[in-house]
């Protein structure tokens, strides 16, 4: 029982450490509902929520795109740029 504890306290301090660090080095722009300052006291005082939270509603995620991405290709595969030449 104490190395079930002592697991679930190092996972809690490793998750508090990477959503601090996450936090503090994210563009403020990059940050949504709160303040940065506000997102680093969750997480600092609420100790398993506050990283829970910031994970899952205080990063603003990458837009997802509905279609294909446009490879990019090196000239000489390129259609278009041989037709050029």
């Amino acid at each position: 029982m104490i190395r079930l504890s002592g697991f679930l306290l190092l996972l809690s301090l490793i998750l508090t450490l990477y959503t601090f660090v996450d936090c503090a080095m994210r563009d403020e722009t990059k940050i949504k509902k709160l303040p940065k300052w506000g997102w680093l006291l969750v997480i600092l005082f609420l100790n398993t929520v506050g990283p829970i939270a910031y994970l899952a509603v205080g990063r603003a995620r990458p837009p997802r795109t509905k279609g294909p991405s446009k490879k990019i290709l090196p000239p000489d595969d390129d259609p278009d740029f041989l037709r050029s030449i």
